[in-house]
């Protein structure tokens, strides 16, 4: 598993950052962290660091905008996550078939016997 995947997994394994990186999606102007605090748990600092986990791990990008600075989404991260568990699920359906054909093999091979 590439190292980029792996921070993918581990930024959204946290259910706050998961909300953070859902909101930025939805915006094509991005929220500053004081936004992104106004309706959060947690402190506007908590969320600050947060989102810099999110843009370590690619997940998120900031712009400063005068004093402020604005962070949105990036979606190229995410999509080799996606195109890692896909890969994944593809083989793991391979070996469901693999395994049902095994099972249709063994019963109709009972079924002869008896």
């Amino acid at each position: 598993m590439s190292d980029n995947v792996s921070q993918v997994f581990a930024a959204l394994s946290d259910p706050t950052r998961r909300g953070l990186y859902e909101q930025l999606l939805e915006s094509s102007k991005g929220f500053t962290a004081t936004e992104l605090a106004l309706n959060a748990s947690v402190s506007r600092q908590a969320i600050v660091k947060h989102l810099q986990v999110l843009s370590l791990a690619k997940l998120a990008t900031s712009h400063r905008e005068g004093r402020e600075v604005r962070y949105f989404a990036t979606s190229k991260a995410a999509a080799t996550a996606s195109t890692w568990l896909a890969e994944r699920a593809v083989a793991w359906d391979r070996r469901v078939a693999a395994l049902e054909r095994g099972v249709r093999s063994n019963t109709s091979r009972r079924d002869v016997r008896r």
